[in-house]
């Protein structure tokens, strides 16, 4: 085999490599989305339709769940949970609200990112409803009140690495929806 040869191997070798990791490095995140959406790793809560619900059964355990509320620096709102606590029976649907206001005298657009923690409770913890399907315009200096509604599925009370488990944390960031477009 002639050297040109050789080295035109591995100069298409190191191309389609190339090729793979940048594929791999755009695709990760998506995949990782997926993944914890599926799984619940991570704390990922699951997202349920309305046909699943009719089918709950409440159960007897109960679980504290904490709601906070967080803005990013460049979003001139305050966020906070008109409830910062709630008990709730696992399997029960339950709505939480939240208070967001517009502190600037223009208009704005904000979208949220959640986590739920601890881990063990992720998987468990189900949105039907959410404001952080979809991004939230206010108006300036305008204040509204806007819901979540959501429950812990009642698998939650038979897992044995959720038996500990006593208290579930629903955190919301605000982050400007405008900047990041």
């Amino acid at each position: 085999m002639t050297t040109d040869r050789r080295h035109l191997k591995v100069a298409v070798a190191c191309t389609f490599f190339v090729a793979v990791m940048v594929g791999a490095a755009f695709a990760s995140v998506p995949l990782y989305n997926l993944f914890c959406r599926v799984t619940g790793f991570d704390g990922t809560p699951s997202i349920a339709t309305v046909e699943v619900v009719p089918g709950l059964k409440v159960g007897e355990r109960e679980i504290t769940i904490r709601f906070d509320a967080n803005v990013q620096s460049d979003l001139p709102w305050t966020f906070r949970p008109v409830q910062r606590t709630m008990k709730v029976k696992v399997g029960e649907v339950v709505t939480a609200e939240y208070e967001i206001s517009n502190e600037s005298d223009e208009a704005t657009v904000g979208q949220s990112v959640y986590n739920v923690t601890p881990f063990q409770g992720g998987g468990y913890f189900t949105k039907i409803d959410c404001f952080c399907f979809t991004a939230q315009p206010l108006g300036p200096n305008e204040t509204r009140r806007i819901p979540v509604v959501f429950y812990v599925d009642p698998e939650f009370a038979e897992d044995r690495d959720a038996k500990g488990v006593h208290v579930i944390t629903l955190s919301y960031t605000f982050f400007n929806a405008k900047a990041s477009s």
